[in-house]
């Protein structure tokens, strides 16, 4: 994006966090850091045969931002042009079912709200820009499920958060399930089992038998698999099996990020990042413990750190970047889209998969975002991976 800086002194900037947990939404200031006032619809936004329903996020939305400007003490309609310089939004679903996002929101929120500047932005995206801002790096956003998303700041690249049946390695419904079977495994007697695991299975599920029974039927199998990833954490310190399953999660974590990477030698992958980011990371050192020892062995010129910004600030942060002409993370059609007359001339770049560049620069199926179910794990879904 060009062009001279339009927004006015103390002009604000809105930050949209969409997940399977619902809506969240924030009010900031373009000249400073943080959200002034943040609200929460429970609501998921529906997704249909078409996408994301585009008509009932707006639904959601525009009430709260109204909410929102009014406690800044300003008019929620468009009759404050330049008040709202620029929103960004994050959405689980953005990259694969957001076709309706893109083609209706920046029209609406242009009438609405007045605002002209704005971005739609996967949510692996908005975590990427809350954990790491906008420097070259990666992000592992962990939850029931995983995805690593990295760039050198002229492409995107990703791995892993195919969901539970195709990929989702190391994440929280791979650990809970391998937890699950080594339980299982002690419970029939055959090698490889734990009962440690087969206790925590009967405190948590109730009697083995009945396992199956209760987890097949349900919807929600990733987050009630997930749902037993803490207990496998709990027995890692004692019980040579779960901690052996840890080890293992850590190993493919650190080959999705080490996949991500900016290469080693290069001038973004000198200084490198990797930030850990989502609910899966809140089981503590049991986990992060061997993802740090894998990932020096793998990607030994990267800095590990723990993401402290959530989806919500990376969409602010991206907001604000809109706003002064200064947001250097890639544009992409599907992945991060800014509409047309907020577009860098030049295009963006294409993102790159397996170290190709996918026909006509579109991902076959993007980032983590995939619609989700409702999730009861307390280590949260891949992609509502503030959870």
């Amino acid at each position: 994006m060009t062009g001279a800086v339009s927004w006015a002194p103390g002009a604000y900037v809105l930050g949209v966090d969409s997940g399977g947990s619902g809506l969240r939404v924030a009010l900031g200031r373009v000249d400073a850091d943080g959200p002034l006032f943040t609200t929460v619809c429970a609501e998921p936004v529906r997704t249909g045969a078409g996408g994301i329903d585009a008509a009932h996020l707006l639904e959601q939305l525009l009430p709260v931002v109204a909410e929102l400007l009014e406690r800044a003490g300003l008019s929620g309609s468009g009759d404050s042009p330049g008040q709202v310089a620029a929103l960004a939004i994050g959405a689980a679903g953005m990259a694969t079912l957001g076709g309706r996002l893109r083609a209706e929101l920046p029209g609406a929120l242009a009438e609405a709200l007045g605002v002209r500047r704005m971005a739609l932005a996967a949510d692996a995206v908005t975590a990427y820009a809350g954990a790491v801002g906008q420097r070259p790096g990666a992000v592992v956003a962990g939850g029931t499920g995983m995805i690593a998303l990295g760039t050198d700041l002229t492409a995107w690249q990703r791995a892993d958060g195919w969901g539970h049946l195709l990929g989702d390695s190391g994440g929280g419904a791979w650990i809970g399930r391998a937890g699950l079977d080594a339980a299982m495994r002690a419970h029939d007697g055959r090698r490889g089992g734990s009962p440690a695991l087969l206790a925590r299975l009967h405190a948590v599920f109730g009697p083995a038998e009945e396992l199956p029974g209760l987890l097949y039927p349900r919807s929600d199998r990733p987050a009630v698999l997930a749902s037993f990833a803490p207990e496998v954490a709990a027995c890692a310190g004692a019980d040579e099996v779960a901690a052996g399953i840890l080890r293992e999660a850590a190993a493919h974590i650190a080959e999705a990020a080490a996949a991500v990477c900016p290469a080693a030698g290069s001038e973004a992958g000198g200084d490198g990042e990797v930030a850990l980011t989502g609910g899966l990371f809140r089981m503590g050192e049991p986990l992060l413990g061997p993802v740090r020892e894998e990932l020096a062995r793998l990607v030994p010129q990267a800095r590990v750190t723990t993401g402290t910004g959530d989806p919500l600030t990376g969409a602010l942060r991206i907001a604000r970047a809109l706003a002064v002409d200064g947001l250097r993370l890639p544009h992409h059609p599907t992945m991060l889209f800014v509409p047309t007359g907020g577009e860098r001339s030049g295009g963006g770049a294409a993102d790159v998969r397996n170290g190709e560049r996918e026909p006509g620069g579109a991902p076959a199926d993007g980032p983590v975002d995939r619609p989700t179910e409702a999730d009861t794990s307390p280590v949260g879904h891949s992609s509502d991976i503030s959870g």
